[in-house]
């Protein structure tokens, strides 16, 4: 698995693998990629943790809600996804807040 963070208010966008932009009807099927429930402060800003399945190379991110001319970021392509153990090494160095679904499964 890689991972990598992204900030509250942004999505994923399109997907790439070792053969190039990910195509459904090649694969027959969605790229795995999953937010966690674990997200990172960073001067008041949420990044969560998503996971990706190891054929993803790349993959591009823009804002959930239409971009401005006059704002300077309309997408960003992250090339570099993340191993678990960036992931927990970032995670040990930062502020972190866990964001919990259902509290019964963590006091079992």
């Amino acid at each position: 698995m890689k991972y990598f963070f992204l900030s509250e208010g942004w999505t994923v966008a399109r997907v790439w693998a070792s053969d190039g932009l990910w195509q459904i009807t090649a694969w027959r099927r969605q790229p795995d990629i999953q937010r966690m429930n674990i997200c990172l402060v960073e001067e008041n800003e949420l990044l969560w943790l998503y996971r990706v399945e190891e054929a993803i190379l790349t993959v591009e991110v823009k804002p959930t809600t239409p971009v401005n001319a006059s704002q300077t970021i309309g997408q960003v392509v992250l090339k570099r996804l993340m191993s678990a153990e960036q992931v927990i090494e970032r995670l040990g160095s930062a502020q972190t807040k866990c964001h919990l679904q259902n509290i019964q499964l963590v006091v079992q």
